[in-house]
């Protein structure tokens, strides 16, 4: 098996301060542009720290997905939100933190503490979180869904 892997990923400025990222392997183009916070920044519009939240997080889901798949665990429902903290730190802005507040949603006789454990573990796994400088804050929430009796 390969141990290396590439992801290749285009940009192309269009106008102003914006432009259009693809890849010759995926389907669709994302627009990106330079937020909105920054001199001629653009709202409503992907940028790129956007983008590097939205791996982490995503990166989490596909790395829990895995983890939960190998352990057989059954849950309901996975979603997570991220924040990402830009600011200046030695001079130069960087992501300083991600915090990642996942919500795993099992049913009332599951192991809550085994879904913490793949969370956990989803976490300590996520090869982008390992990748980047920023301190990574893990948040995870168990919800635990009330079984409704059909009428």
């Amino acid at each position: 098996m390969e141990t290396a892997y590439h992801y290749e990923v285009k940009v192309n400025w269009e106008a102003e301060r914006k432009g259009l990222m693809s890849s010759p392997v995926l389907n669709t183009k994302i627009e990106v542009a330079t937020p909105p916070e920054f001199p001629k920044g653009m709202p409503g519009i992907w940028s790129p720290e956007h983008l590097l939240v939205a791996a982490v997080n995503s990166c989490l889901m596909t790395t829990f997905l895995a983890i939960a798949e190998n352990f057989k665990f059954d849950f309901i429902h996975f979603e997570s939100n991220a924040d990402g903290t830009l600011e200046k730190v030695d001079g130069k802005f960087m992501m300083s933190e991600v915090v990642l507040s996942p919500v795993l949603t099992i049913a009332p006789d599951a192991d809550k503490e085994k879904a913490l454990r793949i969370l956990e573990k989803s976490e300590a796994a996520c090869l982008i979180s390992n990748s980047v400088k920023a301190k990574i804050v893990f948040k995870p929430q168990i919800k635990i869904t009330e079984l409704v009796e059909p009428v």
